[in-house]
This record gives C-alpha cells, structure tokens and sequence, in this order.
C-alpha cells in the first residue's frame, strides 16, 4: 500500500465494517460516517457477506470483528486482502486475546484495537491504517513479544511456516531481524550497525520478502523465532 495517500471530503477514505451485531454496526456506521473525510460504503454481518460484497465496494479500510457466527474475522482479513491487496484491516475486538493478536498480525492486519476503545480514538485508528501505517496496541504488542520470546516459546514450532524464510537470511539480515524484534527503530538499527539509514532499509525490504510478509511487526513477531545469538 502506498504510504502517502490522502483522504478528504473530495476523497474520503472509504469504510466497510462487519460486525455480526447490527447495534454495533450502527454505531460504528454513525461514529465513523459523520467524520468529513469519512464514508462508509458497506456493511455486512457475516464473513461470507464481507469477502462476497467487499471486491465491488473497493473499500480502502474494512473493520472486521474478530469473533464471528460463520467464522472469524481474521480469516475474513486474510482472504480480503488476497481480493484487494491494498485494503488495510482493522481487527476490532471484546477480547484482549494474545494469540488472535498474533493470528491477526500474521494475516495481514494494520491494525487491533478492543471494542472497549475510545470513539476518538478508533476514529484515529482509521486513519492511522488508511494511511498505510500500522495501527497496534502498543502495551498489547509488548506483551505478545514477551511471551513469544519466552522459554516455552524458543524453540520453532513444526508448522512454523516461516522456517524456511528464516533460514535463507544472511547473518546481517538475521541481526537486523533481531533488532527490529526489539522495537527499533531503522535509525536505531544504524547506528547500533554502523550502517546508513538506507542500508537498513534495503536490508529490512529484503528479509520481509525472504520471510514472505509485507508488514515490519509481522517480522517482529518472527524475530522471536531466530536461535540466540553465538557470543563474539
């Protein structure tokens, strides 16, 4: 997705929302459609309406809660994105739930915020993912990293299906891995590396196609997965 879009009254960003409870539909609907530079173009209740409906209204953002009666709106974000690869998903959730927070990231999602979350706040949420910019919990995210780093967690699962992405790193892109699981930034990167803000750069687009995903925190959370370090 293009970092640099931008949205107006002449060209709002164009919404769909899914949600199994029409009562939450309504509110987000009124909540997010009386912003200017906001439109929402559809609704649907259930994920086969969403994927079936969401190809003709070209949304550019689909908020999708998590937890549906037909299935879940993780898949549904997945299979979205498949259809409009510069749709960004939006994950709206009752449930402060880690491992739908790692499924979500993994699938593509820019953004996972709880229902629970101010009206302002989701209002800037859908911007910060309309823009091309991941939008996640930051105290949530820190947590996930955590317990993914965690013992019981160091060791690769047998269906880990970025193994083989992870192997095909080079050393320094396994070190710029690393670092970009602890949060730093390119800048940070460099000068912890001693190498030019664009190096990084060009290093991080390579692992992200090596790993086969396009967003930085998904390489975050498969920098937990890297062996430890050999002592130099």
């Amino acid at each position: 997705m293009s970092q640099s879009r931008g949205f107006s009254a002449d060209r709002p960003v164009r919404i769909l929302l899914l949600d199994d409870h029409e009562v939450v539909r309504r509110g987000l609907r009124d909540l997010l459609g009386a912003e200017p530079d906001m439109e929402v173009v559809g609704e649907a209740a259930t994920a086969a309406q969403a994927i079936a409906r969401g190809p003709a209204l070209r949304p550019d953002v689909a908020v999708l809660d998590v937890r549906l009666p037909d299935g879940d709106g993780i898949t549904c974000c997945r299979e979205l994105r498949v259809l409009l690869p510069e749709l960004s998903c939006l994950m709206l959730t009752s449930f402060d739930d880690d491992d739908a927070l790692l499924d979500a990231i993994m699938a593509g999602a820019a953004g996972y915020v709880l229902k629970q979350i101010k009206g302002s706040d989701l209002v800037s949420a859908v911007r910060t993912v309309a823009s091309g910019q991941s939008m996640l919990d930051p105290a949530t995210t820190a947590r996930l990293m955590r317990s993914l780093r965690g013992p019981e967690n160091a060791e690769p699962t047998d269906d880990a299906p970025v193994g083989d992405g992870i192997a095909e790193l080079t050393a320094r892109e396994r070190e710029i891995l690393a670092l970009v699981g602890e949060g730093l930034t390119n800048r940070q990167i460099g000068q912890r590396l001693y190498l030019s803000e664009k190096t990084v750069k060009n290093n991080i687009s390579r692992l992200l196609a090596k790993l086969g995903v396009e967003r930085r925190i998904q390489a975050a959370v498969l920098a937990s997965r890297l062996p430890p370090a050999e002592p130099r």
